[in-house]
């Protein structure tokens, strides 16, 4: 999807996907090979993302909530792949002895979202590192483990940050003269589905590469519904983040946050996305439509971002 054919390190029968240090076993995928921030506390594991014995990215997947903190990756030119229907797991995160690779949903799983909790909800399983910045069929494969997805509102899924996505492949390909580093995450909200996966009120990526004369960046952050995400610099949505998680939030190394800006989103791009929204006489609610069933949401409803506890 994103990642250099050289990075794309062939694991050892020996060789555990879940980490204890991104640094030294995930090694490729961070820009200087710098990883973004790791929160220390248990319930937060590191993994290098592995299908058939090949590493292709790495995750911060939180066991509490179900849902993955973020998905870093390297963007490299994209190829279009044939979407499975099949979501993986990671047996790892169930017990270390468990094999390394992704596998079908054939255990229960505790640490970790299932299909069955998307069952009868109104999400979609929304991707964090996605298919359409893949470079190869395998690649694109092993985006679709239940690690690497949230629950992502399905106007906004197929909407706006779908254009997102579009955009970034555009963005990248024109301005990149090497490899784009690549961190996509969420931010968790206040609603559960099933009692067991958390909701997130926020997604958000950002990108650092080389152009042909300087270092450039650019970030985005959008709220769970089809509304437009905002543009920002990789500075501004560290300080976002860190204001959402309460600690220090860092994406990449001190020259990425310096680099020059780069905005990522098309506009045009974004407002012939396939959700269309009105307004209702009330100003606080909106219809949608086109994107599923016909839905009304009003702003007192709306998912607010909260302080979160780490602990």
């Amino acid at each position: 999807m994103f990642f250099l054919p050289v990075m794309l390190l062939l694991l050892s029968g020996g060789s555990a996907r879940v980490v204890l240090d991104f640094q030294h076993e995930c090694s490729g995928v961070f820009h200087h090979n710098i990883p973004p921030t790791v929160f220390p506390a248990p319930r937060f594991r590191q993994i290098c993302q592995t299908l058939n014995n090949v590493y292709h990215y790495a995750t911060l997947y939180d066991t509490s909530n179900k849902i993955p903190v973020y998905s870093a990756y390297v963007f490299t030119g994209w190829v279009k792949c044939i979407r499975t229907s099949s979501w993986y797991i990671e047996p790892q995160l169930e017990g270390p002895n468990e094999d390394p690779n992704m596998a079908q949903e054939r255990i229960p799983v505790e640490k970790q979202a299932s299909n069955r909790d998307y069952i009868g909800s109104v999400y979609h399983k929304g991707h964090l590192a996605p298919v359409s910045l893949a470079n190869s069929q395998q690649c694109a494969d092993a985006t679709f483990t239940l690690t690497n997805a949230a629950p992502q509102h399905p106007s906004f899924n197929s909407g706006k940050w779908r254009a997102v996505e579009s955009s970034m492949n555009k963005t990248l390909s024109s301005q990149c003269t090497g490899p784009a580093y690549i961190v996509t995450g969420v931010v968790p909200g206040n609603k559960i589905i099933k009692n067991r996966v958390r909701v997130p009120s926020h997604f958000w990526t950002a990108f650092c590469c080389q152009s042909n004369i300087q270092l450039i960046s650019g970030a985005v952050i959008g709220n769970n519904y089809n509304e437009f995400p905002v543009q920002m610099t990789v500075r501004q949505l560290e300080t976002n983040l860190t204001n959402h998680y309460g600690v220090n939030f860092t994406l990449f190394d001190n020259n990425c946050g310096e680099a020059v800006y780069v905005p990522v989103i098309n506009k045009d791009r974004l407002r012939q996305s396939r959700c269309k929204i009105q307004r209702t006489q009330d100003r606080r609610c909106r219809i949608e439509k086109k994107c599923g069933k016909r839905r009304v949401y009003c702003r007192r409803n709306l998912p607010r971002v909260s302080a979160l506890r780490l602990n």
